[in-house]
């Protein structure tokens, strides 16, 4: 197990208490930061995050703050702040943060407007951090509670990777390394899109043999954009693409799955992101689609999505557009095709 070390979360919904619960419990000097004090202090008087981690306990020794001075002696910054907040966090973090210190991003999507990865996003605002990208099957729920779990830590510079998987790692929460960093966030942002489709299938009480095959292809998909945009093929076989795609997909933890079960049963999707709570497939959804346009790779379940959520396309009609597509192989001479126009 690594040395102690300090980390300081910053983000304490879900998944920011599960991380400082977890680094807690197996030894590391823990912050856990939110902008909102009057979050922190719910969590101080109840000793849980009752909303989101009910029944878990949050440990006396992680110190709860609102202020962002906690992380500058860390070792490592974990970032889990929604989506929308990461560029605005990351601004707000660099006066605190010293040269090389290491960031973790513990989201899954892409930055709106500009479908920059959130490691690229961090970087542009951190100049001197070391930033990965923590991805994976993992829901909050089940590693505050100590659940085994696998997840991936990913950096250009593989070092920094390492440097992560060697402080997180212990006996319930395994970490992998990897350079494809490109890979490993596309995965992760991406999956999103095939769990909303997923849920709509629930929803529509249509049955395993469609969601499987939702599923198969989605993943064939999310690959062939990736490597469109320099990934390697193998990252989307292992923990932040089949893997988490099969935990989102297949959980009503997932809340891309809760909305598309919403949708699926007749739910305008607007409304039910509303009812949700965050849904970064419905998101994804629109970054997914005008990446593939913009690079002409195909991506039919994608873009089916996007015309559910957006343009009003019945549920029932993307599938059979999506079933009435021309015959084709299953195995493809390339990845990369040009986009019907």
């Amino acid at each position: 197990m690594a040395e102690q070390a300090s980390i300081a979360v910053l983000g304490a919904g879900g998944w920011g208490t599960a991380l400082a619960i977890m680094a807690d419990q197996y030894g590391h000097r823990v912050s856990l930061w939110s902008p909102f004090e009057e979050e922190i202090a719910e969590i101080r008087r109840f000793d849980e995050h009752r909303k989101l981690l009910p029944g878990v306990p949050v440990p006396p020794s992680i110190r709860l703050t609102s202020d962002l001075s906690c992380a500058q002696d860390a070792r490592l910054v974990i970032l889990a702040v929604p989506s929308f907040a990461i560029a605005q966090t990351a601004a707000r973090l660099r006066p605190y943060l010293a040269p090389g210190t290491l960031v973790a991003n513990a989201g899954k999507g892409l930055e709106s407007g500009t479908h920059r990865r959130f490691t690229q996003v961090i970087a542009a605002q951190l100049p001197g951090a070391r930033v990965t990208a923590l991805s994976g099957p993992s829901h909050a729920e089940e590693v505050a509670r100590g659940v085994p779990t696998s997840v991936i830590s990913a950096a250009e510079d593989i070092a920094a990777a390492e440097e992560v998987q060697e402080l997180l790692m212990n006996p319930r929460f395994r970490v992998y390394a990897s350079d494809d960093t490109t890979g490993v966030e596309l995965g992760g942002a991406l999956k999103n899109v095939i769990a909303l489709a997923a849920g709509i299938c629930d929803g529509l009480e249509i049955g395993d043999n469609t969601k499987a095959a939702l599923m198969t292809r989605g993943l064939a998909e999310i690959a062939r954009l990736g490597i469109a945009m320099g990934a390697r093929a193998e990252t989307f076989a292992g923990l932040s693409g089949m893997g988490d795609l099969i935990v989102t997909c297949g959980s009503l933890h997932s809340r891309n799955r809760r909305a598309g079960i919403l949708i699926g049963q007749g739910h305008p999707p607007a409304e039910a992101v509303r009812q949700v709570g965050t849904v970064e497939g419905y998101h994804a959804a629109l970054a997914g689609w005008e990446l593939a346009r913009s690079l002409q790779v195909e991506m039919p379940i994608t873009e089916q999505c996007y015309a559910v959520c957006y343009e009003g396309q019945p549920p029932r009609e993307a599938i059979s557009r999506l079933m009435e597509r021309p015959r084709r192989h299953e195995t493809e001479d390339g990845w990369r095709v040009r986009t019907q126009q």
